[in-house]
């Protein structure tokens, strides 16, 4: 038995508004150079009362932005605008970040409606894709937006070319890519967004640790999946927006959970029982992290059954995390979720991270 609650996304949300009928614009950070509050591909909805979902940097930023596309909207036109951060003083109202942003402001979204809901579709369903926002046109520029899944990224030569988008998303970063106009021609600029599907990370437990790994982990861009076999603590208002939870016996719960290479596993039970039947679960999952919370002592001897048992080889054995998390001292529940969550981080970005000290 399971509950969840559907991931909130603001493609999702554009396409809610289309289909609402909503009088509405798109904020779209084009480009961002230097130190700016956002990079390339932050994305708002600003509807015709200036209300906005979403975020291009918020501060004066973010209120050019929405005043701009309140005017769009009454327009009809979209309105793309440099800004630069170079304020003066720390008192003014100028923002003094020091970089350059442009932002494309688009009334027309709507029209774009398939586009957002085939990008909406492809990351709940865990899938690669990119979205191309085309911009003809310097000031008022006429716009396109389409998605193209991984696999239908087109081969052939053509502006900005297979190439560039195959950079992208191994780079994982949104780009923007200008074509220099021939005589009398129109500007071309298209951003290259990525949609890359948020690292899933599955936590063993819903217990006071698992549920402040969870508000951390969440915050840091992981998608949840809970299991406990407690009902009272899977139930998904105990757990950040979005985050599923599944009510079971624990190793038939992780045997079905679909899990990836970009899988993270956080083992935090109720007991050393139930945490070696939740590890033999997952020691055959193909997941990019591993980790199981216990003293040294607890480790140490769970490492000798395994192994002496045959329920697993050193080198299986050898890719835990345990004991989970950095060694900074933690001491309080919440400190211990931010060793577990610093160290997700770590093998996320870099790989690989340091381990706490077996004896």
């Amino acid at each position: 038995m399971g509950a969840s609650r559907p991931p909130r996304d603001i493609h999702q949300a554009i396409v809610e508004l289309a289909d609402r009928g909503g009088r509405f614009a798109v904020a779209l950070v084009l480009r961002a150079d230097g130190s700016t509050p956002c990079g390339a591909g932050a994305k708002a909805v600003i509807e015709a009362s200036g209300a906005i979902r979403g975020t291009v940097g918020g501060g004066s930023v973010e209120a050019e932005a929405q005043r701009r596309a309140v005017e769009a909207i009454q327009s009809g036109r979209p309105a793309a605008f440099d800004c630069r951060l170079e304020g003066r003083a720390v008192d003014s109202r100028d923002p003094i970040c020091g970089g350059v942003m442009r932002i494309l402001v688009d009334p027309t979204a709507a029209k774009h409606r398939a586009a957002y809901a085939a990008a909406a579709a492809a990351l709940h369903a865990r899938e690669r894709g990119v979205l191309l926002t085309t911009a003809r046109g310097l000031d008022e520029p006429d716009v396109a937006v389409r998605f193209l899944a991984e696999e239908a990224i087109p081969r052939e030569p053509g502006f900005p070319g297979a190439a560039t988008i195959g950079a992208a998303m191994e780079s994982e970063q949104a780009a923007l890519f200008a074509s220099e106009p021939a005589q009398g021609g129109e500007r071309l600029e298209v951003l290259v967004e990525p949609l890359i599907p948020r690292p899933m990370l599955l936590i063993v437990g819903g217990g006071h640790v698992g549920q402040a790994v969870a508000a951390q982990a969440s915050l840091v861009g992981f998608d949840l999946l809970v299991i406990d076999d407690r009902p009272e603590y899977a139930d998904p208002a105990l757990f950040p927006e979005g985050a599923a939870t599944r009510c079971g016996p624990v190793d038939e719960e992780i045997a079905r959970a679909a899990l990836g290479a970009d899988a993270y596993i956080v083992i935090v039970t109720r007991g050393h029982q139930h945490d070696a039947e939740a590890l033999a679960a997952c020691l055959g999952k193909p997941a990019a992290y591993i980790g199981m919370i216990g003293s040294r002592r607890k480790v140490a001897l769970m490492r000798k059954d395994f192994a002496t048992s045959g329920r697993a080889t050193p080198e299986e054995l050898d890719r835990v995390y345990a004991p989970i998390g950095l060694d900074i001292g933690a001491v309080t529940v919440p400190e211990i979720a931010a060793s577990i969550v610093a160290q997700l981080i770590a093998v996320r970005r870099k790989g690989s991270s340091p381990r706490m000290p077996v004896r």
